[in-house]
């Protein structure tokens, strides 16, 4: 299938902190804020109910920034886009801390199991 955009999507740094932050902008708009608070209450904080119900809406509301700078208007141009933004994150600082916002959005605090000394295992940094 041919794209509708003939040219690939190449953003530089600066570039992709912009839409980054207008992503991030996007999920605050007031229609976007109702339908994720929405998606949210049918997930009921369920990881597998957040994959159906959240992760959509999230990525529809990212795909109606970023086509605009050329990436398709799909699910493809979301994870090309994501690709993009992980490939800068390492190199700079202002990257990962937009990249972290944005995935606070949609993604729900990953919380541990309690555990105490006896729990026998550990885990280590890497």
């Amino acid at each position: 299938m041919a794209s509708a955009s003939a040219q690939p999507a190449a953003l530089s740094a600066e570039q992709a902190k912009v839409v980054l932050a207008e992503v991030i902008q996007a999920f605050s708009a007031p229609e976007n804020a109702v339908r994720m608070d929405e998606a949210r209450d049918n997930a009921c904080n369920d990881m597998g109910k957040m994959l159906q119900f959240v992760l959509p809406v999230a990525t529809q509301i990212q795909q109606e920034v970023i086509k605009a700078y050329g990436f398709s208007c799909d699910g493809e141009g979301v994870l090309k886009f994501a690709r993009l933004v992980k490939s800068y994150e390492a190199q700079d600082p202002e990257i990962a801390s937009l990249s972290s916002k944005l995935k606070a959005l949609f993604l729900p605090p990953m919380t541990l199991p309690p555990h105490g000394p006896a729990s026998g295992s550990s885990v280590a940094a890497s």
